[in-house]
């Protein structure tokens, strides 16, 4: 537990308010920055962060689709700023915005909204509150500066919420497009535009909300290449054109259809609806042999394992998700494709997810590790760099600039 704790570059920063009455704060920063941890035990994504009064620190599961921040409140010290919400506020209507029932209140009633667990599927009732919360404002003069804030809204949640989290976790934060999520929280209390960058990574990664350049590179983050973003509840998909295996067209039905694919950060491996799997794992297979790969027996969860004898630094066939159009594409090869289970076998980290998933495509958390993604809410664009690794910045160093070098 100890070295999973102090993989943390950072107490995770959180800014915040809903109305024009609550402190701006920050507002000659450029961006805000959340150093993110791997769990090796569940593969989750975990953040941190610092809050109530005295402070304490939660450690968090991100969950890109998220629609709240929400927290175990009834475990360990109780903290002395923490407020409940009316049930008949601005503030509970605005966190219950994205809900599609009825939202109807009674006097002298708390705020119960519905946080849902990423990991589980599962949903339960909790009531919204607002306390304090520790925060690192970033700008151009002065890296690091931190402050209190008395105003940020979050979910508690009863404790058997957190089945299926790292045993670290004591809740998770959302980063969905609901009003209570951590970037729309952000962009209402500092200005920034509603934008927030993604780049995982099995060592350190990064969330930051608004403008990257100076953490990432002018050059990095002025390289994205952008594609239609559609957002659904708190969702984001983009929408896949065809698949590529070693620059060979796979043939799906329904042809000139886009798939459409959900991006999570709950789910470890890519997955794909069991007619589309069936068609990609024989593809693959094949493409794997053309280049003298032997394909073994299967371990759990993967359903395509190969010798790693023949594979010189894990090379084998390479995916692209064609989007829009031809010059538009997301490469997923090497160590974004490729896992090894032991020193004799490799397995493809695409998986079959069955005849029920609620999209055809699910794009999971290694196939964006070490990738720069850049979800411009705003104007409803993803913005993607492909592998970093093979630029030599791989995610995890963009924490070790020397500016920067006061978070660690």
């Amino acid at each position: 537990m100890a070295s999973f704790t102090h993989r943390f570059l950072l107490f995770f920063s959180c800014l915040v308010c809903f109305t024009n009455s609550f402190p701006v704060l920050g507002s000659r920063s450029s961006f805000a920055l959340f150093p993110v941890a791997k769990d090796a035990a569940t593969l989750q994504y975990v953040a941190r962060i610092s809050h109530g009064t005295p402070l304490r620190s939660s450690d968090l599961v991100v969950d890109l689709g998220g629609s709240f921040l929400w927290v175990d409140c009834d475990s360990g010290h109780v903290s002395s700023s923490r407020r409940l919400i009316s049930s008949c506020s601005v503030n509970c209507s605005r966190a219950k915005s994205h809900d599609l029932g009825k939202k109807t209140c009674l006097l002298n009633t708390n705020c119960y909204v519905f946080p849902d667990n990423g990991v589980t599927g599962l949903a339960s009732t909790g009531e919204l509150v607002e306390d304090a919360i520790a925060v690192d404002t970033v700008d151009f003069v002065k890296v690091g500066k931190t402050t209190t804030v008395d105003h940020f809204f979050f979910s508690c949640a009863p404790a058997f919420h957190l089945q299926g989290l790292a045993s670290a976790a004591n809740g998770m934060v959302g980063l969905g497009k609901a009003s209570v999520s951590l970037p729309s929280q952000l962009s209402s209390s500092i200005g920034h535009p509603q934008r927030f960058s993604l780049c995982l990574s099995p060592l350190n990664g990064v969330v930051l909300t608004g403008n990257g350049d100076a953490v990432f590179g002018t050059k990095t983050a002025r390289s994205l290449v952008y594609t239609p973003l559609t957002i659904k509840q708190n969702d984001y998909f983009i929408h896949v054109k065809s698949i590529k295996i070693g620059g060979r067209r796979l043939s799906f039905h329904g042809e000139g259809k886009y798939l459409e694919a959900k991006l999570s950060t709950t789910v470890a491996y890519t997955k794909m609806e069991s007619p589309f799997f069936a068609t990609f794992s024989k593809a693959y297979a094949e493409a794997a042999a053309r280049m003298n790969m032997t394909r073994v027996a299967a371990v759990d969860p993967f359903g395509l394992c190969f010798s790693s004898k023949g594979a010189v630094g894990n090379k084998m066939p390479e995916i692209e998700l064609v989007l829009q159009s031809e010059m538009v594409k997301w490469r997923i090869e090497g160590e974004n494709l490729m896992v090894k289970v032991n020193k004799e076998r490799i397995c493809v980290g695409v998986l079959d997810g069955g005849y029920e998933q609620s999209s055809p495509i699910l794009i999971g958390g290694l196939q964006m590790e070490d990738n720069l993604l850049e979800f411009d809410i705003g104007s409803s664009m993803l913005g993607f760099s492909s592998s970093l690794l093979f630029k030599g910045t791989p995610c995890s160093s963009f924490l070790q600039d020397s500016k920067l070098k006061q978070f660690i």
